[in-house]
């Protein structure tokens, strides 16, 4: 039996473009991501390096790029949110049945412009929905690693057999599986949060 549900953010509830940034770099003559580019974002994602330092990184990198043309391309993935599932998530707080978390990759360019995109007033009835609402850079651990996951259970003393965590990323969610948490692997487009109590309904 279900009682917890920890939930991702992109691509689970509002809607990404991950194709967007790098074509957006593409465009700017930025045509491969590197192994260095990578530890630097997953830096970022932890919250052990600053959005200015990630910012700087780039600039020496690639000199023909400006702060803001960065700072676009970057944020280039961040979509709507859309309303129906706002409703279903606070109708699901409501109801009291679930404890309800959300752990999620992120970083505080894209926070800042998700808050931008929902607005301000949105974005808090959303975090209000949940007990605990995990950014990875605020607790500088990130998905896939087994840690984060663990961490998330001992804070909250939850039981894997009891808890249900829905992410879009396949290794995100193999992780989880592999420490007895259920899973749900999302696909966007062809599957809609809303939908969960029909997808996983032999969970509930």
């Amino acid at each position: 039996m279900i009682k917890n549900i920890v939930f991702d953010f992109g691509d689970v509830f509002i809607n990404l473009d991950k194709k967007a940034p790098e074509q957006a770099l593409a465009k700017m003559g930025i045509r491969q991501i590197d192994d260095e580019m990578v530890n630097w974002h997953n830096t970022y994602e932890k919250g052990l390096m600053s959005s200015e330092a990630l910012t700087e990184q780039y600039l020496k990198k690639f000199p023909a790029l400006t702060a803001l043309s960065f700072k676009q391309a970057w944020n280039s993935i961040i979509l709507d949110f859309p309303q129906h599932r706002l409703d279903w998530i606070i109708q699901l707080a409501n109801s009291k049945k679930y404890r309800l978390f959300l752990l999620s990759n992120t970083n505080d360019m894209h926070i800042e412009q998700v808050i931008k995109n929902m607005d301000a007033m949105r974005y808090s009835q959303f975090q209000n929905c949940f007990e605990r609402f995990y950014l990875s850079q605020q607790i500088h651990m990130r998905k896939p690693d087994l840690e984060i996951y663990d961490f998330v259970l001992q804070q909250d003393q939850l039981t894997s057999q009891e808890t249900l965590f829905i992410d879009d990323t396949i290794l995100n969610t193999a992780a989880a599986s592999s420490m007895g948490i259920h899973t749900w692997h999302l696909e966007p487009g062809k599957e809609d949060i809303t939908q969960l109590f029909e997808i996983k309904k032999q969970l509930f």
